[in-house]
């Protein structure tokens, strides 16, 4: 799974691809495009996936990881849409991490990691392998 230079760009749909970095702001791919675009840090913020963790109640799991579980129970279990209700989010979650801290770990959070786990999906990162784990 290919989540280094993967990053979400606030005001902006889907994820993106990491091209270069210049001292006011970022350049970055669309891969459903193929479009490059700079993208100013005055007018937006930027979330690389690899930092993104989700609270448990003994310590952080990493986002690759809860993508790693969710790709493996997919057959198994089918993946909620994020405009299905709370309640049904968070039944799957629970089952893909079952010890999340429900006092940290809101729906909105979970609806944000289906939203990057179909994009990743589809723009075919999930079955890519990072360079660090060859």
């Amino acid at each position: 799974m290919k989540l280094k230079n993967v990053i979400s760009v606030s005001g902006e749909p889907g994820l993106f691809e990491l091209v270069d970095s210049k001292n006011n702001g970022v350049v970055l791919r669309n891969p459903s495009t193929g479009k490059v675009k700079f993208y100013s840090m005055r007018m937006h913020q930027f979330t690389p996936l690899e930092t993104i963790g989700i609270y448990t109640d003994t310590d952080t799991e990493e986002l690759s990881t809860i993508f790693t579980k969710m790709k493996s129970m997919e057959s198994t279990l089918d993946i909620p849409s994020p405009k299905d209700s709370n309640n049904k989010i968070m039944d799957y979650f629970v089952q893909i991490v079952p010890q999340y801290d429900t006092d940290r770990v809101y729906a909105s959070d979970v609806k944000k990691v289906i939203k990057w786990y179909s994009a990743m999906k589809e723009c075919g990162f999930l079955d890519q392998t990072d360079d660090s784990e060859e």
